[in-house]
């Protein structure tokens, strides 16, 4: 029998129509056990597990179909001790029912750390050696001095502490500098258009405090304190504006950008500014 008459007989148009049965019936049988599978179009918001204890998290995971894992452990004060303080995927994220979720939990003792050294440090040296031990710079106090913004004392709950003392990581650290023999000054920073830890940032390096800062009705949930820039400031920026040195600065934030015209040529670098001297005239 010749090719030709083979491929146009009954015996093989038959095979050839098993085989294209069994193709199409396989690839639907993969197509039905990959969706079977990767379970699709069952994802599910993840719960919030922050705030909850450990036999809370279970509860709620076994109810939810999901499975956990606690990672780490952090200090925190925004969590009581042995609850959960962060996960990821955060709440209201969608996975797939029996998926991992990573906690931290908030360990029931706080992490200690050793005070350095910041004694007759600049003011910006002694900034970052705080923020690297896992510490925070909360007021600048000042004293007459020959130096000026150099750390002459470092303070703890108003007591004098020593390098190598133990403190709990996170702990805010009060530093006593020098302002020089004359009456030294500083610019006013402009502030508006800033978040809350870019407009902290700035006013510490300006070598001032922020003194109580408020937020608006436009603020209604935590995302919204996150996005929240000052639109106000008291006192005012102005060029030729200047302050005693660890003087303090209030702000306002809102989330509602019509509250708020920034005029970008006002908008200084993130610099230590020039101190003047108390015959400097300043509003």
């Amino acid at each position: 029998m010749s090719l030709k008459n083979y491929i146009l007989s009954k015996l093989f148009l038959k095979n050839l129509g098993f085989a294209a049965v069994i193709a199409v019936g396989g690839v639907l049988i993969l197509l039905i056990w990959m969706n079977f599978y990767t379970r699709h179009g069952q994802a599910r918001p993840v719960p919030d597990f922050v705030g909850l204890t450990t036999l809370q998290t279970k509860t709620l995971a076994r109810k939810s179909r999901l499975r956990y894992q606690i990672i780490d452990s952090v200090y925190t004060t925004a969590v009581q001790r042995g609850c959960i303080a962060e996960q990821n995927p955060k709440p209201g994220f969608k996975v797939k029912k029996w998926r991992n979720i990573i906690l931290t939990i908030n360990a029931f003792h706080p992490e200690m750390v050793a005070m350095p050294n910041l004694v007759d440090l600049p003011l910006r040296q002694a900034k970052g050696l705080v923020e690297s031990s896992g510490l925070e710079i909360g007021q600048l106090k000042y004293r007459p001095d020959l130096s000026i913004d150099v750390v002459i004392d470092q303070q703890f709950n108003g007591i004098n502490i020593r390098e190598g003392d133990s403190i709990q990581k996170g702990s805010v650290v009060d530093l006593i500098l020098g302002k020089g023999l004359s009456n030294q000054r500083t610019a006013v920073p402009y502030l508006l258009g800033l978040k809350l830890d870019p407009a902290k940032n700035k006013i510490l390096i300006s070598s001032l405090n922020l003194g109580t800062y408020v937020y608006d009705n436009t603020i209604v949930n935590e995302a919204d304190t996150l996005n929240a820039f000052v639109y106000k400031q008291i006192p005012e920026y102005k060029s030729n504006a200047t302050l005693q040195l660890g003087s303090a600065i209030y702000l306002w934030f809102t989330v509602n950008p019509a509250k708020l015209t920034v005029d970008s040529s006002k908008i200084v670098t993130d610099t230590i500014p020039a101190l003047t001297t108390s015959d400097n005239k300043s509003n």
